[in-house]
């Protein structure tokens, strides 16, 4: 038996750290419940149940740091609950909701979207210590899943009800996949200059978004996603064209 299977058994017989992988449950369950919701056709209760998750997510990783609670368990653990709560839960909320009316294409875009979702999660794993900490390598899976769950909330506060059939949600679910996997580089709001001090406009400004979210949460938390979303690939875009242009001086 080789030195770090041991190593591993060795940690679990010593214990785990109880408050992180709590939060972390906690995602796990606001994902689950969302898939229960989903399947009672309470689509409005689902999409806020995943973004929940996407709460406690932010929160568990955090927590473990401030605490000094870090652990291998941990991180696995937080993989397989982001599985469910982001990959899982978001496709059984669109297929549900939208996809099911077109038949084979529908359901094989919620199941690529789960198969994208797990191979953005093992890549994430394989290269947390070698990729730069401020980007994410492809469309993070918690931002992909509060994208689904914004699109149910907007339908829901523009008086729509029930399920729809709408060509746009299936390229929307097979885009978010594909972004998934991409190389497209993502910002992570893991910068540590981002807790270093600011011009006093940029406090006023955070309160002022705070107050817009709070007053139409739908709507700007729909903007928020899609503006994260498809920023990058645009710039990347323009970029592209630019240089294409150039070459051809």
């Amino acid at each position: 038996m080789n030195s770090g299977t041991e190593s591993r058994r060795e940690g679990l017989r010593r214990g785990v750290y109880v408050l992180p992988n709590l939060v972390t449950t906690g995602s796990l369950f606001a994902g689950f419940y969302g898939m229960v919701a989903s399947m009672n056709d309470r689509f409005d209760v689902a999409a806020w149940f995943i973004l929940l998750s996407a709460v406690f997510d932010t929160l568990d990783g955090k927590v473990a740091r401030l605490t000094g609670t870090t652990s291998q368990f941990g991180v696995e653990y937080d993989s397989l609950s982001d599985l469910v709560a982001f990959g899982v839960a978001p496709a059984i909320l669109m297929y549900s909701w939208a996809l099911q009316p077109f038949g084979r294409l529908g359901w094989l875009a919620a199941f690529l979207y789960v198969v994208c979702g797990a191979l953005r999660l093992a890549r994430f794993n394989v290269q947390v210590a070698t990729v730069e900490s401020k980007h994410f390598v492809g469309l993070p899976i918690p931002a992909a899943a509060c994208m689904v769950a914004c699109c149910v909330l907007l339908f829901y506060s523009l008086g729509g009800t029930g399920t729809i059939r709408m060509v746009s949600v299936l390229v929307l679910i097979y885009g978010l996949a594909a972004l998934m996997v991409s190389n497209v580089p993502y910002y992570s709001f893991k910068d540590p200059e981002l807790l270093q001090r600011r011009p006093f406009g940029i406090l006023v400004l955070a309160i002022v978004m705070i107050i817009v979210i709070v007053a139409q949460p739908e709507e700007m938390l729909f903007l928020m996603f899609i503006s994260y979303i498809l920023f990058t690939p645009v710039v990347a875009l323009m970029n592209y064209v630019r240089r294409y242009r150039q070459n051809r001086v």
